[in-house]
């Protein structure tokens, strides 16, 4: 999972929002140094310009929400079930991810904004593909966020002289989906992702935290109703209730974060899946409904639509470097997708892969060699 409209954020213990310059960011950390601490006179910016010099940076959708706390109630009932499984972060930072003036102390608003992926129908992945999740196939959205996210600081920067801020993409303890609902961007759907009446889920999130007050947007209301198609489009059952992700069961957390073995209960239901999943988002009729629309660098590469089985079963650590270095695939590293590859051959049932996953049985990495075991035995020794 990553910040995608679904993500749970990736930060560990040290993670921190990335720095924009020497004069916005105030130093290293989440925020330390910053001015404009609660109680203290700070110069107006206007919410209008923000959103404007938002439009010129890129962004699809740009909303504004108070920096105040958040609701513990959605958090808290993830981790009562223990639904973060080994991210632990996302509860030792609890404290964190509901306070943004823990991470930018004075911090007044936050703009929340997103950048659409949708670049129309996917077709159907052919016989002896892997599947990719929409939001990997083209360039990494955490670097063109980020890019974007410093455009937009810059221009904040130069409206409001002396005004500090924290730009976040997947990196630091910010709910980006919670704050994108506040500042009228969407709604937090069934599913966990957020939905956009324009683009549907397929949109990617982040966060700027400035210590000036703007103008907030009231926050979007829920539009999924009576519908809960996403929950049992699920093939390992991963949203036991609306609105609730276990990531224990989310293939998407076991093909992209989790290193070592997948367990034989979940390897034999993930389907065509070798990076991530769309299953409960393609079943959503906003993302039906969705205008196609597109960052340019977020567009699928040639090739990149899909992966081939045979090729990630030959996938060396060089092929590895060359093929994913700067795309989203990276996050799995080269073990997770090969990983990956043989569980996919072993679901298939084609014979043909025999050979190539028996190669991995002696693999130094345990997680491959699991997978290989298995797959190995639902194809025939």
């Amino acid at each position: 999972m990553t910040t995608t409209s679904r993500s749970t954020s990736r930060s560990g213990s040290g993670s921190k929002g990335f720095p924009l310059s020497p004069r916005a960011a105030g130093g290293e950390g989440w925020g330390e140094g910053a001015i404009g601490l609660r109680g203290t006179r700070v110069p107006p910016l206007d919410a209008a310009l923000v959103k404007a010099a938002a439009r010129r940076a890129g962004f699809h959708h740009c909303g504004i929400a108070r920096a105040e706390p958040l609701d513990p109630a959605p958090l808290d009932r993830m981790l009562a079930i223990g639904g973060e499984a080994d991210m632990a972060w996302l509860r030792t930072q609890r404290a964190e991810r509901l306070d943004p003036d823990l991470l930018l102390p004075g911090a007044r608003s936050v703009v929340a904004v997103a950048l659409a992926y949708h670049s129309g129908e996917s077709p159907a992945a052919p016989d002896g593909a892997g599947e990719i999740a929409r939001y990997a196939r083209g360039r990494d959205y955490h670097a063109v966020m980020k890019r974007r996210l410093r455009a937009l600081a810059a221009e904040i920067e130069a409206a409001g002289p002396g005004a500090r801020a924290l730009a976040t993409c997947d990196v630091a303890p910010v709910m980006e989906k919670a704050w994108a609902e506040r500042a009228g961007i969407g709604w937090v759907g069934k599913n966990g992702c957020l939905i956009t009446v324009e683009h549907g889920s397929w949109v990617v999130l982040g966060t700027l935290l400035v210590d000036r007050d703007l103008e907030p947007d009231a926050p979007h209301p829920e539009r999924c109703g009576s519908c809960e198609a996403c929950l049992p489009a699920c093939p390992t059952r991963a949203i036991p209730a609306p609105g609730l992700v276990d990531a224990r069961r989310c293939i998407s957390f076991w093909t992209i974060e989790r290193r070592g073995e997948i367990p034989a209960e979940l390897a034999g239901r993930m389907g065509g899946w070798v990076f991530g999943c769309d299953d409960c988002q393609t079943v959503c009729p906003w993302n039906a409904a969705a205008r196609p629309g597109s960052d340019p660098e977020l567009l699928p590469r040639p090739g990149r639509e899909v992966l081939a089985i045979d090729d990630l079963l030959a996938l060396t650590e060089d092929d590895y470097r060359r093929r994913f270095w700067g795309t989203s695939l990276a996050r799995s590293r080269h073990d997770g997708l090969v990983r990956n590859a043989l569980l996919a051959a072993g679901r298939s049932g084609d014979a043909r892969y025999r050979d190539a996953v028996r190669a991995h049985l002696a693999s130094p990495f345990p997680g491959v060699r699991a997978a290989a075991e298995w797959a190995a035995a639902r194809l025939g020794r």
